[in-house]
């Protein structure tokens, strides 16, 4: 899940850069700067979900109760 995590922080970081270039230079496939922002966010909290839902100690846990 870690690297999961990590991948939709890149792609987070990619939909923010792409907000801001399209916020300057318009429409890119048209698409505008607000798409890209809230995709970004939606991404970001996605990876923090996976993060506090499967984090290791958690599991570690889960495995010493049984």
């Amino acid at each position: 899940m870690s690297n999961l995590a990590k991948a939709l922080i890149g792609l987070a970081a990619l939909a923010f850069v792409l907000a801001v270039v399209t916020h300057f230079a318009g429409p890119i496939v048209g698409t505008y700067a607000e798409a890209y922002s809230r995709a970004s966010g939606n991404l970001a909290l996605l990876a923090i979900a996976l993060v506090l839902t499967f984090d290791r100690p958690a599991r570690a846990s889960l495995i010493a109760r049984s």
